[in-house]
């Protein structure tokens, strides 16, 4: 990058600490501190969450680490001392807890959210599966959460949107203008040659292996739904097989499905996922709900390791590129194109060289941290006209924060 940020003092408001080896979140978050570092920024990340074992160790990467409280006025003397050029806000619910506070102590501070995914699209995805209906754009737009996560869209001075299929949706359905938005996906080095080159080939490779962090919801439901109806499908064709289950964090309901006979082996926490995907010829990622962008499905690609999954699982990745895998929607479709991937070798192939072409184009980071310097120092540089043209988020900012604002101080009151 030749160009230079403007904005140099950052605070980043975590939702959680990141953890780039247990969570695709971990790893945009570790991204985005990657992308301020080359930028010379000073960063403090603040958190109200619990640091586990897993958390980055932000303190080596010359990043201050802060633990801060909700519905506690300390932290507007905590930010006030930082006096941030710009605050980042990591998902929808952290803008919501401090985004007032943020714009009372210091207005002229960039405010960007980083929304991960739409989590009112995941959640309302989830009701109809809990349901067994189909989910609509109309139950989306009328659910209570997507009001909340629009309206801290709109609240923002920009939004970092993962997925193209989400630009779609908050473009064309919420009519949010473009200037309030920037689809940023994952922000990865190309695979040159010699990347490729260490990738084990097709013959070296054996098994099947579905990867995914067990606090998130569709991975639990992709793994039942494996052990239910698709493996045993699978294993009919592919009796010597097995399917390795990996995941940060598993619950012990999910432990409990190891069943090594059957070739259904539940792994645990895989301390490098990038070599036990490496390891497998193909990836299975069966997600019937969920929003963004898929980690797994990234990371497999960047293995060189082809995957089927579904709609879903595959929505707003590959911008019209043809995928690195195959596609259904039902168990005998994943079962019988994961057994032609897993069988034939030409077709491997070209799937895993559609991977190589996704990640060189889609997520080329290169090109996309260029973009985000770009779109952050425009919007920087005419913050008050930018403000003056967003009238519903001034709006909004002046009446739903002044509610959250009283009720913080109801309760920061109360708890004292």
């Amino acid at each position: 990058m030749t160009a230079i940020l403007k904005p140099k003092k950052i605070l980043i408001i975590g939702f959680v600490w990141p953890e780039p080896n247990s969570t695709a979140a971990g790893s945009r978050m570790h991204q985005l501190l990657l992308f301020f570092k080359r930028n010379n920024c000073k960063i403090t990340f603040a958190s109200t969450a619990q640091e586990s074992d897993f958390s980055l160790d932000l303190k080596s990467m010359g990043i201050m680490p802060e633990q801060i409280l909700l519905n506690d006025s300390g932290f507007d003397q905590f930010i006030r001392k930082i006096d941030p050029d710009l605050v980042l806000f990591d998902r929808f619910l952290t803008e919501e807890q401090f985004g007032w506070r943020v714009a009372k102590q210091c207005p002229n501070a960039l405010r960007v959210l980083d929304t991960e995914d739409l989590h009112s699209l995941r959640s309302v995805r989830l009701e109809a599966k809990k349901n067994k209906v189909l989910p609509s754009i109309d139950t989306w737009k009328q659910a209570e959460i997507t009001k909340r996560e629009m309206a801290s869209i709109y609240r923002s001075d920009l939004s970092l949107i993962i997925s193209s299929y989400e630009m779609e949706l908050l473009v064309n359905e919420i009519n949010v203008a473009q200037d309030l938005l920037m689809h940023l996906p994952f922000m990865l080095d190309t695979i040159h040659k010699e990347v490729q080159s260490k990738w084990l080939p097709f013959g070296d490779r054996k098994d099947f292996i579905c990867i995914g962090n067990g606090k998130h919801a569709p991975n639990i439901d992709a793994i039942r739904w494996l052990k239910d109806e698709i493996w045993p499908q699978i294993r009919q064709q592919l009796p010597t097989v097995n399917l390795r289950i990996y995941g940060a964090y598993l619950p012990e309901r999910v432990l409990q499905l190891n069943q090594p006979k059957e070739g259904f082996l539940v792994m645990g926490r895989a301390e490098d996922a990038k070599e036990v995907v490496g390891k497998a010829r193909v990836s299975l990622a069966p997600l019937r709900f969920g929003a963004g962008i898929k980690g797994k499905l990234v990371d497999a690609m960047l293995c060189g390791t082809p995957s089927v999954s579904t709609d879903i699982g595959a929505e707003g990745m590959n911008d019209n590129l043809p995928w690195s895998g195959m596609i259904s929607n039902d168990a005998k479709g994943i079962a019988d194109h994961a057994v032609a991937l897993y069988t034939y070798k030409h077709r491997w192939k070209k799937c895993q060289e559609n991977g190589v072409a996704i990640i060189d184009q889609v997520y080329n980071k290169s090109l996309l941290e260029e973009r985000l310097l770009e779109r952050i120092n425009s919007v920087f540089d005419r913050l008050p006209a930018h403000r003056t043209g967003n009238f519903i988020g001034s709006m909004l900012l002046h009446h739903s924060m002044a509610s959250t604002k009283y009720l913080a101080k109801w309760i920061e009151a109360k708890n004292q």
